[in-house]
């Protein structure tokens, strides 16, 4: 959960939030529609943000905050050989392209949601708060 955050690409704003998610989506090359829909519900419901009271009691839709999602084949870097991580067991571009844009798409059917594009070199600014940072895997939920 973010404070604050953007993301810029050359130099200019692509894109950013106030109050909300940061999100790194990395693809495999095993999701499919019903991971996005998983991930989808999860994310938008999950309660991670404090209430009055300053407990975890509130999502995303509750406080009424939006989502910077971020394309991120990194997250499947293979590091256990060698010092050059390997990053094999991303999707193809064409497949993680598709589906990062269904992900996108479905997210915003609930909440705002502002992107990266997806392959550019990004440049990432946040105020984490908390800090909270959670993994969602949909293949081991």
């Amino acid at each position: 959960r973010v404070k604050k955050a953007q993301v810029s690409i050359e130099g200019q704003v692509q894109g950013q939030i106030d109050q909300g998610l940061l999100l790194l989506v990395g693809v495999g090359p095993e999701d499919q529609e019903e991971d996005l829909d998983y991930a989808v519900r999860k994310l938008v419901n999950m309660r991670i943000f404090s209430d009055a009271e300053g407990k975890m009691n509130l999502s995303v839709k509750d406080i009424e905050g939006e989502i910077l999602s971020i394309s991120q084949f990194t997250l499947f870097a293979d590091t256990k050989k060698g010092n050059r991580p390997a990053f094999i067991g991303a999707a193809s571009p064409e497949m993680a392209s598709q589906l990062y844009d269904d992900f996108n798409d479905l997210l915003e059917k609930e909440v705002p949601v502002k992107r990266g594009i997806f392959a550019a070199d990004m440049a990432i600014e946040l105020i984490n708060d908390g800090p909270v940072t959670i993994i969602l895997d949909t293949k081991n939920p």
